[in-house]
């Protein structure tokens, strides 16, 4: 399920970032954290089932809510949990926004798209 990002969860949220090609400077990945702490446009999400696995983070702006982040720690990885995220993020706001990826997130979230989501009785 998803969880909204906390302080308390900052070395979580770093290390799973930093997955991201676009986040490998340490610098960056903390400019990047400083700003979902700290804009309220930007907001962070985390997965977790027994523990804390992947993490999406999107940038609203006006109806859109872009998906600029999403990893998945990569032992767990083609599990299906990115897809889930980003259902679960277009889920939360269904109501009036339209999400939509970043130019990092557009591969993932077209993947996403040209596979349908195992049903549970599959897994």
């Amino acid at each position: 399920m998803l969880i909204r990002y906390k302080k308390s969860f900052e070395k979580i949220a770093m290390g799973l970032l930093s997955f991201m090609p676009s986040e490998k400077d340490v610098k960056k990945l903390q400019q990047t954290i400083k700003e979902y702490e700290t804009n309220e446009d930007w907001q962070l999400f985390l997965w977790k089932e027994e523990d804390i696995l992947g993490a999406i983070g999107v940038e609203i702006s006006g109806i859109d809510v872009c998906i600029q982040h999403i990893t998945v720690n990569p032992s767990h990885r083609n599990m299906g949990i990115g897809r889930k995220m980003v259902q679960e993020v277009r889920d939360f706001y269904a109501d009036g926004y339209d999400v939509r990826a970043s130019e990092d997130t557009t591969a993932f979230l077209e993947k996403c798209a040209d596979r349908p989501q195992k049903a549970s009785s599959d897994i």
